[in-house]
């Protein structure tokens, strides 16, 4: 089960996550939000019009921000 990962480059939070998921086996999408202002406007539309980052966003629609890797882990468990 993969997700979409909202990110930027410069993100000390998303590097960290990323290569937590990594670690573990576990695939995802990822877009960076500076290079996709549509993706930009999806990230605020979820997070009271912030464009805080990381952004994840599970196959059933609903959407986490920071998540942390137990939190993802917990989410693709029961999806």
């Amino acid at each position: 089960m993969s997700f979409t990962m909202y990110s930027t480059p410069w993100c000390g939070y998303c590097s960290r996550l990323k290569s937590q998921l990594t670690r573990e086996g576990i695939t995802f999408t990822e877009v960076d939000i500076e290079q996709d202002p549509t993706a930009a406007d999806y990230v605020m539309s979820v997070n009271g019009g912030n464009q805080t980052v990381p952004t994840v966003v599970f196959a059933d629609g609903s959407a986490a921000t920071n998540p942390s890797l137990k939190d993802i882990q917990a989410k693709l468990a029961s999806l």
